[in-house]
């Protein structure tokens, strides 16, 4: 369920949840276990409910950040304003989740603090690339029970930049839960993190979601400049058409895809995120 400086606390169904050391054999294996496992273990003491995981059964998925194992989804959760969101920061997070094959809801905050303006421009950007996004207000109770009907039946990792509204949006979906949340600095207008590991919040029948750690960073690695395009949805539908394959779509003449930003058929602000990502790993590449 959580797991906190080398504790793993494991939810036995019918008996409890057991506080839990990992045996060394997974240190010298490189492997770790993350929460979302599905695990087995040796009971040390039944009254005080502790115990050792012997064993991590085998995972149908497992994220590198956020680190949890065993979920169907991700909802990636960005505040509309105050503070602004970080589109850049956005696509990295969509293009890892891409990467690991991982269906993702996009869901932004304070849409009562929005303007109609605001709310259409990031539906159209992020819609046209086929992902679902809905709007909600976490602080007036707004939009939840969408976000309900997404979760239901299903493992969700909830990811998102501090000061977005994650432990706001739990204690809506959850009321017996009260998570701590945390003011946005004045300063620089990011949120404190509230949530400092991993852990998984039941919520109904067959419906959990994992609240994870905010992040105000997030890098693309172990990826080539050629592949970062195939993770950008909205570029299949015209690369077919650009006149050279294998086109990077950047100063090649007749290039489709330049062609759709230009007709606003691709969010432009994708496409400039694109841009800086692929100098990033040239850049990376080189040194």
């Amino acid at each position: 369920m959580k797991g906190i400086a080398g504790f793993y606390y494991v939810h036995v169904e019918g008996q409890g949840v057991y506080e839990c050391k990992a045996k060394g054999i997974f240190r010298k294996e490189g492997v770790k276990p993350l929460v979302g496992d599905d695990v087995e273990l040796d009971i040390l003491d039944e009254p005080r409910k502790l115990g050792n995981i012997r064993r991590i059964l085998p995972r149908k998925s497992a994220l590198i950040r956020p680190a949890v194992a065993n979920v169907d989804q991700a909802l990636v959760l960005f505040a509309i304003v105050k503070p602004n969101p970080n589109f850049n920061l956005l696509d990295r997070f969509l293009i890892n989740m891409e990467r690991q094959k991982l269906p993702t809801v996009i869901c932004f905050n304070k849409e009562d603090i929005a303007s109609e303006e605001e709310k259409e421009a990031l539906r159209k950007s992020y819609e046209t690339c086929g992902y679902q996004v809905l709007f909600i207000s976490a602080l007036e109770n707004r939009g939840v029970e969408q976000v309900k009907a997404v979760l239901a039946g299903k493992t969700t990792t909830l990811a998102g930049p501090s000061g977005a509204g994650k432990s706001s949006l739990i204690n809506r979906l959850s009321p017996h839960i009260h998570m701590e949340t945390g003011e946005i600095s004045q300063k620089i207008e990011r949120g404190r993190h509230t949530t400092r590991h991993s852990e998984i919040i039941p919520l109904g029948q067959e419906t959990y979601i994992m609240d994870t750690p905010g992040f105000t960073s997030l890098a693309i690695t172990d990826m080539t400049k050629e592949e970062l395009g195939g993770y950008y949805p909205e570029f299949r539908e015209y690369e077919p058409f650009c006149k050279f394959r294998g086109c990077a779509h950047l100063s090649e003449p007749s290039c489709a895809v330049k062609e759709a930003v230009e007709a606003g058929k691709i969010s432009r602000v994708r496409y400039e995120n694109y841009k800086i990502l692929y100098r990033e790993l040239k850049e990376m590449k080189r040194y």
